[in-house]
């Protein structure tokens, strides 16, 4: 998988937020906000490709967190950024 050219991640009020450049990537009907954790995973992949398991690892090398669980919550915002466009 892969971040799509033209979202940026950026800090806006203390929030983070996708911002979509490019006609193609303009949908001025939802903002996507991503929490603390997404936000690190989506810095963390940025312009290179990843899977899930990837992500789940890096999740566990910044969090206490366990594997199965990790993945579990990857898995779901994977299919989140998928449905809203963000990762092909």
């Amino acid at each position: 998988m892969r971040i799509k050219e033209g979202f940026e991640l950026l800090d806006v009020c203390g929030a983070s937020v996708i911002v979509a450049h490019g006609k193609k990537n303009i949908d001025f009907s939802r903002v996507i906000n991503l929490n603390e954790t997404a936000a690190y995973l989506w810095q963390a992949v940025e312009e290179r490709d990843f899977d899930e398991q990837e992500l789940a690892r890096l999740l566990c090398l910044e969090y206490e967190v366990d594997e199965d669980v990790a993945l579990r919550d990857v898995t779901k915002m994977v299919q989140e950024w998928k449905a809203a466009g963000l990762i092909e």
